[in-house]
């Protein structure tokens, strides 16, 4: 077992380590085998008042820092990451479930958003506006929002947490980051110790391991931090929301999806079976952009359906450190129960499972069900785990209309043969964001990323990063006399 999990199993608030002083401990469970990987003993409210109050002043000095002299953490904080990846590698696979593929890939990632990090920290510019008011000078100053909180979830952790964290601090800000309860270590206590070795002062950066049931809406509530950054389901999204207006403060919300990728009658079928398996698929499915539905032509659905199936057979599950292995647990029993639960809640409506994989302990195999009725719940929410649903349409209007018919709208893809086509197709979908023949699941550093209806509040990724986490400040300069009429 990684030493991190023995080294990194406290909180970190004002640049020291130490534990937590709450009445009980978060364990943090490996949940492919069930080994306990640490024992965590959780932040308080008091704790999360030393973490923003440090974040606070650290961020006075931090923010007037030549933006030169910041980029360098991120640099460093880059090579760090080189230089321990193989451990990474092994801490994601224990602590998530991840397999080997899902590690890689989000470690790469990583890396590209550090990388973008490096040039936010020069990012911000000034303007100089016009004036109907003569000799007078409007100029507009972009600064940091002074302290952000991030709180991040379980399936992507170490990305998710680097996505907020390293851009807002890039900018000037403080942060305090409060990991999810599964993943304390990946989603926390690592951003932290990445940043520490890489030279970022003390303070700047605090991760809190807490769960609301101790510290209740302390961390959203708290007055310093000016801008939440909260990943996770749409249910607690509203509730940060509803917090952060009642309390004066930003929220940038990233929530969840129900994406379709809808397959034309004029699509590359093989190709279009390959995009569909890793869209539904990747890191067991619990991904926020995952496909959940898979809408076919129905002009082509036996040969479609015939070909996605037998793909789906050849995902190996099991344990994730396996190289071989596509398919890993999910992250806990509770997940584990859900999806097994949907899949029978399907078939009762009179789905028919095509494949009905079984589920042991938290290893959850693929089904690919068809058939249920279109009036199913199941096919407007948002199933987090290998479980798929084959919905046949008769043309585009149809296919419009189905993929719509959800309170989500983050991603979604369509295979044409006709680009354009499928550009025109996208355009119809209430989304934030569409891909014509490719995959649901994409994230890049310099594209907005963020949802429509339930699926989010706000953009992250580019310069829409930079609006998230730094606001704007006009001072006027009179060259000359005003006249004031009193």
């Amino acid at each position: 077992m990684s030493s991190y999990f023995t080294d990194l199993a406290q909180q970190y608030i004002d640049g020291e380590w130490r534990p937590g002083t709450g009445s009980w401990d978060i364990i943090d469970f490996n949940p492919y085998d069930g080994e306990k990987l640490a024992s965590i003993t959780i932040a308080t409210v008091e704790e999360v008042d030393d973490a923003y109050r440090a974040a606070e002043r650290a961020q006075k000095k931090w923010g007037a820092t030549n933006a030169y002299a910041r980029r360098a953490v991120f640099e460093k904080a880059l090579a760090l990451i080189d230089e321990r990846e193989a451990e990474i590698t092994e801490v994601i696979i224990s602590e998530l479930g991840g397999t080997r593929l899902k590690a890689a890939f989000e470690l790469h990632l990583v890396r590209e958003f550090l990388r973008e990090s490096v040039q936010l920290a020069l990012r911000p510019e000034g303007k100089i506006i016009p004036s109907p008011v003569d000799g007078k000078e409007n100029r507009l100053y972009r600064v940091p929002v002074g302290v952000v909180g991030v709180i991040s979830p379980f399936n992507f952790p170490f990305l998710l947490s680097i996505k907020s964290v390293a851009p807002a601090l890039a900018l000037g800000n403080g942060v305090v980051l409060k990991p999810h309860q599964n993943t304390p270590i990946v989603g926390g206590s690592l951003v932290a110790k990445i940043f520490e070795d890489a030279g970022l002062p003390g303070g700047l950066l605090n991760v809190v391991i807490t769960d609301i049931a101790e510290i209740g809406d302390a961390f959203i509530e708290h007055p310093v931090p000016k801008v939440i950054s909260f990943t996770g389901s749409d249910k607690v999204g509203r509730h940060v929301a509803t917090v952060c207006a009642a309390n004066f403060k930003r929220s940038v919300l990233e929530l969840g999806g129900n994406s379709a990728l809808v397959v034309l009658e004029d699509a590359d079928i093989d190709y279009a079976v390959d995009a569909a398996v890793f869209s539904r698929y990747v890191h067991q499915g619990q991904v926020c952009m995952a496909a959940n539905r898979v809408l076919v032509d129905r002009s082509i659905e036996a040969e479609f359906t015939e070909k996605f199936v037998a793909k789906v057979r050849t995902l190996k599950t099991g344990d994730p450190s396996d190289p071989q292995t596509v398919i890993g647990p999910v992250i806990n029993s509770s997940q584990a129960d859900a999806l097994s639960g949907a899949v029978e809640q399907a078939i009762a409506e009179g789905a028919t499972a095509l494949l009905h994989g079984s589920t042991t302990d938290n290893l959850v195999e693929p089904s690919v069900l068809t058939g249920l009725p279109a009036d199913s719940g199941l096919l407007r929410q948002e199933i987090f785990g290998p479980v798929v649903f084959l919905v046949p349409f008769d043309g585009e209007e149809e296919a419009v209309r189905i993929v719509n018919d959800t309170p989500y709208g983050l991603s979604g893809a369509v295979h044409t043969a006709d680009v354009e086509r499928g550009v025109n197709f996208a355009k119809r979908i209430d989304t934030g964001m569409f891909h014509v023949n490719d995959g649901t699941v994409h994230d890049e550093p310099l594209v907005p990323f963020g949802g429509e209806k339930h699926s989010g509040i706000g953009r992250l990724n580019g310069e829409t990063t930079v609006d998230a986490f730094t606001t704007t400040k006009w001072i006027s300069v009179q060259h000359g006399r005003s006249f004031f009429p009193f």
